[in-house]
């Protein structure tokens, strides 16, 4: 993986390991010699992570729409900055330019951005693994609605799959280059081995 595609909160959030893993990430990805991609902010622990890779000598592209560049909200000192017309360009400019994505803690955009990333991978739009840091269980609900899904009939096993999640940045980036150099990833799974379509939920 060249580059990673970071989702998560543009303000830090209540508990202090949010932050602390935000850093520990981007440190990681430096280390791992693997640029960040994210969405161009220079708030919460969208500047926290961008900071922390241009600290560590990294690569940072920011993508951010007009709207909120106008605002003063985008990270001017990061190696490249794209200003979009729309969030819609800004997502498809993120998944052109990105091998992976992962969520970090956040609010509806971060939820958002990541649903629509495992979403395209289940529509084979791509065959990019798509991840959750799960710091101090900040996804632990979402996970159990989830399985919930699965058991109401809205959402395959195999499809339940596509989201990897790791309370350890090192581990959930072992975890996604796995499923990268794994032969038959879960993305890649047979349309044809079932009767139902992707296109719909299951």
């Amino acid at each position: 993986m060249k580059r990673i595609c970071v989702f998560c909160g543009s303000t830090k959030g209540h508990h202090t390991a949010y932050e602390h893993m935000t850093r520990h990430l981007g440190q990681l990805l430096v280390q791992r010699g693997i640029g960040l991609v994210y969405g161009g902010g220079n708030i919460g622990l969208m500047g926290v992570i961008a900071e922390t890779v241009l600290e560590q000598g990294g690569e940072v592209t920011g993508i951010i729409p007009t709207a909120l560049a106008e605002k003063e909200l985008a990270f001017q000192n990061i190696t490249d900055l794209r200003i979009v017309h729309t969030m819609h360009e800004r997502k498809a400019l993120m998944e052109q330019l990105s091998d992976g994505f992962i969520a970090l803690p956040g609010g509806y955009g971060t939820l958002e951005e990541i649903c629509e990333m495992v979403t395209w991978a289940q529509l084979h739009i791509h065959h990019k693994p798509c991840g959750l840091l799960n710091v101090e269980g900040f996804y632990d609900s979402l996970l159990a609605f989830m399985d919930h899904q699965v058991h109401q009939g809205f959402l395959t096993s195999s499809n339940r799959t596509l989201i990897i999640n790791a309370d350890d940045p090192r581990l959930l980036l072992d975890q996604m280059q796995q499923q990268v150099n794994a032969p038959h990833s879960p993305q890649e799974h047979s349309q044809s081995s079932t009767n139902t379509s992707p296109l719909f939920t299951n």
